[in-house]
C-alpha cells in the first residue's frame, strides 16, 4: 500500500514538472539586453550594412503615434517562451532612428515615453507623445476667411535613402480621419485634411528622403465677424444716415467727428487680432482703410457745406442791415424831396387846389407814396435772390451730388470685397 502511494505521489510531481513557466527577463537574457551591451544601440540593427532600415511612421495632428523599425539582431521563438510575442524595454537597450522636424523651433517639454515594444521577429514600435511648435508660412489675404495650410518634415540627419528610408503607416485618407476623431475640441481652427507626400533631394553626392505632413486648416470666422466686421458696417450705415440731419445744425457735423472716432477704435483693435507677416495686404485692412477714407471724405463734405451755409446766413444777415439802412435813407430823402417839392410847387399847388378839391389831391399822393415804396422793395428783394443764394444753392447741389456718389461707392466696394473673399 505504501508502495502503491509512492509510486502516485511520483506521477503527480511529474506532472506538475512538466508545465514550463516563462517570463520576460528569459527574453531579455536569451538576447543579452543590457544597458551595457553596445551591440544594440551604437550601430544601426542590420547584418549587413547594405540592408536598408524600412521605418515606418504614423503622425497625427497633436502626436507622432507610431514609429516602427526592423532589428535584424533580435528575433526569438514564441514557442520557446511559452507564447512570448513582444516585450517592452527601456529605449535606451536598443537603436532608435534619428528623426527630427525641420520646422521645429522650440525644444519638445513634454513627457517623454521611457518604453519601447520589441516583437519576436524583431519589429520594434516606439509610441510617443510629441508637442510641436512649428514655423509655418501663413497666407492672411483673406483673414478672417481664410485656409492655412502648413508642413511638417520629418527626415533623418545622417541616415540616406541606402541606410534607411521612411515610409508612412496609415494613406492620407486614413491619417485624415484617424486625426478628426482625436480632436475633440478644435477652438478658432477648423481641422480639413492631411496628406502625405514623400519628397527626395540630393546632398554631398547622396540621396535623402524626407516625409511632409501638410495640414489643412479654415478660420471660424464668425468671432471675428461679429467682433469686428459688423461693427464697421454698422458705424459706415450711421454716416450714411447721418445726411438726412439738417446741414444749418451743429449735430450734424459732431456726429461725423464721433463716427470717425469709432472707427479708429476698431482700427486699433485690427491691428492686435492681425498678424503681422503676410505678403499681400489683408483684404479686412483694405476694408477698413476705404471704408475710414470714405468717412473722412464724408466729414470734408460736411465741413466745406455747413461753411457754404454759415456764409449764405451771414450773407443774408447783413443784407438785412443793409436793407433796414437803405429804407430809412429812402424814407428820409423821401420827406426832403416832398418838402422841396411842395415848396417849389407851392403856387403850382394852390392852383391846383384852387382847380381840385382838397379831398381827391391827398389820395392821389397817398398812391403816388405807396408805388414808390412797393418799387423799392421789389429792387431789394431782387437783388438779394442775386447776391444771397448763391452759397445755399451750391451748398445743396453738392450735397445731393456727393450723396448719390457715397451711396454708389460704398455699394460697389462692398460688393467687390466680399466676392474676393468667397473665392
Amino acid at each position: 500500500m505504501m508502495h502503491v502511494a509512492f509510486l502516485l505521489l511520483i506521477v503527480f510531481t511529474d506532472g506538475a514538472s512538466s508545465k514550463k513557466v516563462c517570463s520576460y527577463q528569459d527574453v531579455v537574457d536569451y538576447l543579452n539586453l543590457t544597458t551595457d551591451n553596445s551591440v544594440f544601440k551604437l550601430t544601426r540593427p542590420v547584418l549587413d550594412y547594405k540592408h536598408s532600415t524600412m521605418v515606418e511612421l504614423d503622425i497625427l495632428l497633436y502626436a507622432i503615434l507610431a514609429v516602427m523599425w526592423n532589428n535584424e539582431r533580435i528575433s526569438w521563438d514564441p514557442a520557446q517562451f511559452c507564447g512570448i510575442t513582444h516585450i517592452s524595454v527601456p529605449r535606451e537597450m536598443l537603436w532608435t532612428p534619428d528623426l527630427f522636424i525641420y520646422e521645429m523651433i522650440q525644444k519638445d517639454d513634454s513627457p517623454h515615453n521611457p518604453y519601447m515594444y520589441v516583437s519576436y521577429d524583431g519589429t520594434i514600435t516606439f509610441e510617443e507623445d510629441v508637442k510641436v511648435v512649428s514655423t509655418c508660412k501663413m497666407d492672411v489675404h483673406k483673414f478672417p476667411f481664410d485656409t492655412q495650410r502648413c508642413n511638417i518634415t520629418i527626415g533623418s540627419a545622417i541616415h540616406c535613402v541606402n541606410e534607411m528610408r521612411l515610409l508612412p503607416s496609415s494613406n492620407s485618407s486614413r491619417a485624415t480621419q484617424f486625426s478628426r476623431e482625436m480632436m475633440k475640441s478644435q477652438g478658432e481652427w477648423e481641422f480639413l485634411q492631411l496628406s502625405i507626400t514623400s519628397y527626395n533631394f540630393t546632398f554631398n553626392d547622396r540621396q535623402w528622403e524626407n516625409l511632409i505632413y501638410t495640414f489643412t486648416m479654415k478660420r471660424r470666422p464668425l468671432l471675428h465677424v461679429i467682433n469686428f466686421l459688423l461693427p464697421i458696417l454698422f458705424f459706415l450705415s450711421l454716416d450714411l444716415a447721418s445726411y438726412f440731419i439738417a446741414d444749418h445744425r451743429g449735430e450734424k457735423l459732431g456726429f461725423k467727428v464721433t463716427v470717425l472716432l469709432a472707427i479708429s477704435v476698431l482700427l486699433l483693435i485690427l491691428n492686435d487680432i492681425l498678424p503681422s507677416m503676410s505678403n499681400k495686404t489683408p483684404l479686412i485692412a483694405t476694408y477698413c482703410i476705404v471704408i475710414f477714407a470714405l468717412m473722412l471724405l464724408s466729414l470734408l463734405e460736411t465741413i466745406l457745406v455747413t461753411y457754404l451755409m454759415e456764409k449764405d446766413s451771414v450773407s443774408r444777415e447783413e443784407l438785412r442791415l443793409r436793407d433796414k439802412q437803405e429804407k430809412v435813407k429812402i424814407d428820409n430823402c423821401n420827406a426832403e424831396c416832398d418838402g422841396e417839392k411842395q415848396h417849389e410847387l407851392l403856387p403850382v399847388a394852390e392852383e391846383v387846389n384852387n382847380s381840385i378839391q382838397p379831398r381827391e389831391s391827398h389820395v392821389l399822393l397817398l398812391i403816388l407814396e405807396e408805388l414808390k415804396e412797393l418799387q423799392t422793395t421789389l429792387n431789394l428783394h431782387f437783388r438779394c435772390r442775386q447776391e444771397v443764394g448763391k452759397s445755399g444753392h451750391w451748398a445743396t447741389k453738392i450735397n445731393r451730388a456727393f450723396f448719390i456718389f457715397y451711396v454708389t461707392t460704398v455699394s460697389l466696394f462692398l460688393t467687390l470685397i466680399f466676392i474676393e473673399w468667397n473665392t
